[in-house]
């Protein structure tokens, strides 16, 4: 876990941890795995793709022993969360349920035997897959696709995990925006993953391990994409935990004229200002770069904020 902020909430409340045990939380506490972060604290996420044709790494990690020592790296850098994906976001050639368990499963497993207490997430928009994980130790469903398939939620209750509730406006999996609108595109996000987070905890879903993500490039153009970085403070308003997913995306190259593999800069850019603004969970690709960065805006953001 990253540096933390003086935590000026003193109220808390008795939340059950799914070994049935009782411990004090402050209001606006995460709970993931073993991990706790309380407020002003942040996390970060590492990517890793078993994809052949991920956007980033080019199938870089889609081999398992390949995937299984970028995971051990991205511990020994310093990630909270390991994030095991084994179909790409964009459009492609088909992944069935079962080619995605076959990519994922394993390497959960792997993950959870070789590194006990790190979180365990699971990028998927699939029930039957993360039914799946969750057996083998995951402790989070990264759903980018905005409860696409509904029975994902009732997976993360019945295994007492966490979710990731997103916004993708409504499109299928692996679709890409045309000409996106939205009436008022921050209300509407922000109305949509609050929404998705209330049901969930009616499902069943613990409500310390509930994430929101607004999903930059998701059912949005570029301009949305600044427009939702700009304006992320009015969702972290809300007191649900913010995770953000900004990593070498489209809206930064699009922003800067650059190509994938030169916008780590931009980035850097992107999750300084998420974290100035209160997001507590950071998807990247460049765990080093993202933990210095982030812990010096956890140096110079004011307590107040």
């Amino acid at each position: 876990m990253l540096g933390s902020l003086p935590v000026e909430k003193s109220h808390v409340e008795i939340l059950p941890d799914p070994r049935g045990c009782y411990s004090l939380l402050p209001v606006g506490c995460l709970r993931l795995g073993t991990r706790e972060w309380h407020p002003g604290s942040f996390g970060i996420m590492a990517v890793i793709n078993r994809t052949p044709d991920s956007f980033f790494d080019r199938g870089a990690t889609a081999e398992f022993s390949a995937a299984l020592d970028a995971a051990s790296q991205a511990v020994a850098d310093g990630a909270d969360i390991v994030d095991i994906g084994g179909v790409k976001a964009g459009p492609g050639e088909e992944v069935t349920s079962a080619a995605e368990i076959d990519r994922v499963a394993g390497l959960v497993a792997a993950v959870r035997e070789r590194h006990p207490d790190v979180v365990i997430s699971v990028d998927t928009w699939r029930a039957e897959v993360g039914e799946v994980v969750a057996q083998a130790g995951a402790d989070l469903l990264n759903d980018a696709w905005g409860g696409a398939d509904p029975r994902l939620v009732e997976v993360a209750a019945a295994h007492r995990i966490g979710l990731v509730c997103s916004h993708a406006g409504g499109l299928p999996p692996r679709t890409r925006p045309y000409r996106p609108a939205y009436r008022d595109l921050v209300r509407d996000v922000t109305a949509y993953v609050t929404d998705y987070a209330e049901r969930s905890v009616a499902a069943g879903v613990r409500e310390c391990s509930i994430l929101v993500d607004p999903a930059h490039d998701f059912g949005k153009n570029t301009w949305q994409s600044l427009e939702l970085t700009r304006l992320l403070a009015d969702l972290v308003a809300t007191g649900w935990p913010v995770l953000v997913a900004v990593a070498e995306k489209d809206f930064i190259g699009e922003t800067l004229a650059l190509p994938v593999d030169q916008r780590a800069e931009g980035t850097l850019a992107t999750l300084a200002v998420c974290a100035w603004q209160g997001a507590r969970v950071f998807r990247v690709h460049d765990v080093p770069a993202a933990r210095q960065a982030l812990t010096a805006v956890a140096a110079m953001r004011p307590p107040t904020c």
